[in-house]
């Protein structure tokens, strides 16, 4: 395994330990999963750089564009949920309330 291969695999992995272990806000847990995406992105970019494939160009920008879509989605519910419950932290939602 190259360091390259390395550091983006590793910061995916960081992304999704964060994910798991440190959910106590909304916003915590939006910022883990655009790490990952990016870590991914990047990945995705070099491999298509390092196969020098044609096919493969335009999967990197699909992959930036939903990402995009992802965090203003999850904005979106940040903004709507600290609008009703009044805070962010996961503890305090409850699907079942709403």
């Amino acid at each position: 395994m190259t360091p390259v291969h390395f550091t983006f695999s590793s910061a995916f992995i960081l992304g999704l330990a964060g994910l798991a272990f440190h959910r106590t806000h909304l916003l915590s847990a939006l910022l883990c999963l655009e790490g990952m995406m990016l870590s991914l992105f990047i990945a995705l970019a070099l491999w298509t750089l390092q196969l020098d494939s044609t096919s493969f160009a335009s999967s990197p920008m699909i992959l930036l564009a939903f990402s995009a879509c992802e965090a203003s989605a999850g904005l979106a519910l940040l903004v709507a949920t600290a609008r009703t419950h009044g805070t962010d932290r996961l503890q305090n939602l409850n699907l079942l309330q709403c």
